[in-house]
């Protein structure tokens, strides 16, 4: 059973940073392209950054281009999210999800495993 499990998240200054952390549970997470998506109070849950299990390819959202970098440790079967110079804008719940499909867009739709998110809250 694939399981996905979330944690690094917290409140943090305006400009600050923050590691997210995705552990995979019952399957071997290199075989899956994982995604980050978030989620802000009364807003649609949206596509934040992936990386490929192909290649190791990542996209990122335009917001978070620049600021936010996924990375995969395979030995620890998890996947990080470092987020830095983080804004306001960046709060919401941050869910991972995992996906086996060959073509894969950062789409809720495309991934069918997910966690149960951590609240990361960006406020001075």
């Amino acid at each position: 059973q694939v399981q996905l499990v979330e944690s690094g998240g917290g409140l943090v200054q305006p400009g600050g940073s923050l590691r997210l952390s995705c552990a995979g549970s019952g399957f071997t997470l290199d075989y899956y392209t994982i995604g980050w998506f978030r989620q802000a109070p009364g807003k649609e849950r949206e596509g934040v950054s992936l990386i490929k299990s192909s290649d190791g390819r990542t996209y990122y959202a335009d917001s978070v281009k620049g600021r936010f970098t996924i990375s995969r440790d395979n030995a620890k079967n998890t996947v990080y999210l470092q987020m830095n110079s983080l804004k306001p804008e960046d709060t919401g719940v941050y869910y991972c999800a995992a996906s086996r499909l060959m073509w894969v867009a950062l789409v809720q739709g495309d991934f069918g495993s997910w966690g149960q998110g951590t609240q990361v809250t960006v406020s001075s």
